[in-house]
Formats: structure tokens, C-alpha cells, sequence
């Protein structure tokens, strides 16, 4: 018979007593368990809001770069302006020159900081492919940004009160009003037609034409084919910025609702599109170089033109075509100040 093994009570109480301390020790090393909803993984800490916006950010709000838009038709129609025979001489209006440039830096702010605010509130700037904005981000409220805007439209419609002041026509008020209601519901508004195919040809007309041709009415009183065409050359400029800009967002656009002239035309028709609108430019300069010799000059704004079409059609990522609106509006401003300068000295 097999002999019975005797069983210790003192060395069960010690085995019992360390399996004690060691299921403590795993108690106190283990994190408490989640609570339901709260939203918490392990080992990070919850987001907290956006940093207030600072002197930086609004800066960085009003989109300096696109300010190079409004240079180019004033600059134009003060150039055009110079070939009229009752102002042999540029300088001879420079504070009118300077309120038209008053009016299109104002103008195009205010326009800036009310597209912000009003694709903020409606959601459609949330994640963006390019920089963020003020409301879209949550580092200002939208009614700070809506302030802002209204403010710099009042300096706009200001300045232009003071030139048509100065020019005597009077009629021009009510150019302006449609300017500040055209950049207003560009994205303001319950339809905003900035959300369909015609922002282009808006920008076209109020980027370009209408304060090219109206540079030159408020210096001599008449507009010449120089400004009329000059002008449709900046807005071209001003149309190939806004279709690469939506080129950019074209996939975002889409899901958010905004049937741009991008997101109808697909990649590929955007691109065409975007190199149609900076060749224009040129076209205009094969037919001013026949009566202005310096105009020839300025076809070395090719030299940028150029590697932008390049990147246009080859682009693949966001920040590529980042770099194609900054060549574009680097583009449009040496364009305008050259074809002025080529108006103004021609003789």
C-alpha cells in the first residue's frame, strides 16, 4: 500500500498568503477600467479647443498673397489711363490711383474674411486639404470674422465714396454697391453662387474688367480698348488663381455640395481650363506688342507661367498646387505693372 502523504496546514497558509500578495501587487499595477462614454483611449490626454487666434492668424486670415490681385488692374487702367491726351503723365491723378488701390486691397480682404466666415458656419471648410481658416479651424468666432469682413467692406465703400468725390461721378456708387453684394454672396447668402460653375467668370468681371476700366474712368473720364482689354487680361489671371484654388479642393468641394466649374469639369478639364485662363494674358500682350514696343518685355512673365502650367498638369498632391497659385498671382501682378509701364512710357 502506498504510503499517504502528510499535508501541511502551515505551508498551505504561506502558499495561500503569497498568492494574496501577489494578486495585490497585479491589482495596484493594473489601470482602472474605462468608463463607458468618455471618450478616452489609454495613455493620452483628451483634446482640448483650438488656441485663440492671434495677431498671426488674422494676418495669415486676410490671405496677403491674393492681395497681388488687386495691384494688376490698377496698376492697368493707370496705365491706360496715361494715353489719354488730357493726362500726358501718370502721376498726374496719384491720389486717385492710390484710392483705387484703396478700394481693391479693402475690397478683396473683406472678401476673404466673408468667404471665411461664411463656409464656416456652414461647414465646409473642415478639413481642407490647403490652409485652415479662422472659423473652419475654431480659433475665432464666427462673428469676429463677420466683423471683420463688414469692417473692411465699410474702409472699401469709404475709400470709394471719397473717390467718386473727387471725380464727380456720382453714378459710381451704385458700381460699387454691386461690387461690395457681388463679393458678399460670392459664399454668402442662401445660394451662393461662388457654390456653382460661375465663380470664374465673376471673378473675371470684378477682378479684372470692372476695376481695370474703372481706374481709368475716375482719372480721365473714358475708358480706351487698352483698359477694356488689359482688363480682361487681369481677371483671366484672377480666374486661373480661383480654378487652381478649386482644382485643389475639388474632391472636398464635391462631398460638401459646391458644384464649382472644377468639381463639374473633373481633373483633367480643370487643367485645361487653368492653362486656357494664363494664356489668355499672352494673347492680349502678341496684340499690344505691335503698338507698344516695351510690351515685349513683359513676355518674360512666361518664365513663371510656365513651370506652373507644368505643375498644373502633372500635380498630385495638395501642396503642388499651393505652389501654382503663388507663381500665378506672382505672375499677374509682374504682368499688370509691366503693361503699364509699357503703356506708359510708349513713346
Amino acid at each position: 500500500m502506498a504510503k499517504r502523504q502528510r499535508i501541511d496546514p502551515a505551508r498551505i497558509d504561506r502558499a495561500a498568503a503569497a498568492r494574496g500578495r501577489e494578486s495585490e501587487r497585479n491589482a495596484k499595477g493594473r489601470l482602472p477600467a474605462r468608463k463607458a462614454g468618455s471618450g478616452r483611449s489609454r495613455g493620452t490626454k483628451p483634446a482640448g479647443p483650438p488656441p485663440p487666434a492671434t495677431l498671426g492668424t488674422w494676418i495669415a486670415g486676410a490671405r496677403p498673397l491674393t492681395l497681388l490681385l488687386a495691384i494688376a488692374p490698377v496698376a492697368l487702367g493707370t496705365g491706360a489711363a496715361s494715353l489719354d491726351p488730357s493726362m500726358p503723365y501718370w502721376y498726374h491723378h496719384w491720389v486717385r490711383a492710390l484710392l483705387c488701390l484703396a478700394v481693391a486691397v479693402f475690397l478683396q480682404i473683406a472678401v476673404n474674411y466673408a468667404n471665411d466666415y461664411s463656409d464656416g458656419v456652414r461647414g465646409t471648410d473642415r478639413d481642407r486639404v490647403g490652409p485652415q481658416r479662422l472659423v473652419g479651424s475654431g480659433r475665432a468666432k464666427p462673428r469676429q470674422v463677420l466683423a471683420a469682413a463688414i469692417v473692411f467692406f465699410a474702409l472699401a465703400a469709404v475709400a470709394g465714396g471719397v473717390l467718386v468725390w473727387r471725380s464727380g461721378q456720382w453714378w459710381l456708387l451704385a458700381v460699387g454697391a454691386v461690387c461690395i453684394l457681388a463679393a458678399w454672396f460670392y459664399t454668402g447668402g442662401k445660394r451662393p453662387y461662388g457654390y456653382l460653375p460661375l465663380g470664374e467668370l465673376a471673378v473675371l468681371l470684378f477682378f479684372g474688367v470692372v476695376p481695370t476700366a474703372g481706374t481709368m474712368f475716375v482719372q480721365v473720364g473714358t475708358v480706351n480698348w487698352e483698359a477694356w482689354v488689359s482688363g480682361i487680361a487681369a481677371g483671366a489671371f484672377a480666374a486661373a488663381v480661383l480654378m487652381a484654388n478649386n482644382l485643389r479642393d475639388r474632391e472636398r468641394d464635391a462631398q460638401v455640395g459646391k458644384r464649382t466649374l472644377a468639381v463639374l469639369a473633373g481633373g483633367l478639364g480643370s487643367r485645361i481650363t487653368y492653362v486656357v485662363l494664363v494664356l489668355v494674358p499672352f494673347a492680349a500682350l502678341a496684340f499690344w506688342v505691335q503698338f507698344y514696343p516695351l510690351a515685349g518685355y513683359v513676355f518674360f512673365v512666361g518664365l513663371a507661367v510656365a513651370p506652373a502650367i507644368l505643375i498644373t498638369l502633372t500635380a498630385r498632391t495638395a501642396r503642388e498646387l499651393v505652389t501654382v497659385l503663388q507663381l500665378t498671382l506672382l505672375s499677374s501682378v509682374s504682368y499688370g505693372l509691366g503693361l503699364a509701364a509699357a503703356f506708359a512710357y510708349w513713346d
